[in-house]
């Protein structure tokens, strides 16, 4: 599903090149539940970013599906983006001026689902995520454990074929952690293909496969 061939990506200021990623080669198989690790800088968050068609690389080749997207044009990145994959963001990105109910429904809104089925996919990711009674409040009422489950339950309420995930345990605690973990294993089970970053060998252990990053390389690329 996921072949990314010589992925680079660098920042360049005035006389400086900030080298992240140093040609990355990584497939990522349909169905697969895939942790990265890496420490600090390592160039996790930023594959990541380009997996999901929210940044793109330097240089490099990104097939998703056998479709180039490295050649995509960015409103077409935009369509793959949204028609196929979920992402869970580890600072939050939710929408200060709606709801946690809109929050959970804009992904449906922008693939213009019918407004009662909607309603009934919206409920039962508030009632999966224990957010029933945040459902009208905004993001600056919720605590950061709150803003996250709202943040996973966005991602995944569209039934993406990929989901991918920074940090998404990062600002919860071991409870809803373990509850956010066993609904990836979950959702792995139906069918969905599962990338995340994460620092915790614990969470790690839920994938199937751990790929180390040290500096913008793979280092390592191990079942688990």
């Amino acid at each position: 599903m996921i072949q990314m061939s010589g992925i680079q990506k660098w920042y360049s200021s005035r006389f400086i090149r900030t080298v992240v990623l140093q040609g990355i080669d990584l497939e990522v198989a349909s169905g697969e539940f895939v942790s990265i690790m890496g420490p600090s800088g390592s160039g996790k968050s930023t594959l990541l970013h380009i997996m999901g068609m929210l940044d793109s690389s330097n240089r490099g080749e990104y097939l998703f599906d056998g479709e180039a997207v490295h050649k995509m044009r960015e409103r077409e990145r935009s369509d793959c983006h949204k028609n196929n994959i979920g992402f869970v963001f580890q600072s939050y990105h939710l929408i200060d001026e709606l709801t946690v109910y809109g929050n959970i429904e804009t992904p449906l809104l922008y693939k213009k689902v019918k407004s009662d089925e909607r309603e009934e996919m919206v409920n039962a990711m508030l009632d999966e995520f224990d957010l029933v009674e945040k459902k009208d409040l905004f993001p600056h009422q919720l605590s950061g454990g709150e803003q996250q489950r709202v943040g996973v339950a966005r991602a995944v309420v569209i039934k993406p074929r990929v989901i991918l995930a920074d940090e998404p345990t990062g600002n919860l605690n071991s409870t809803q952690g373990e509850h956010v973990m066993d609904l990836f294993t979950k959702l792995h089970g139906e069918g969905t293909t599962i990338v995340q970053v994460t620092h915790s060998e614990k969470w790690a252990g839920y994938s199937k496969r751990i790929v180390h990053l040290l500096d913008g390389e793979v280092v390592k690329d191990e079942g688990v």
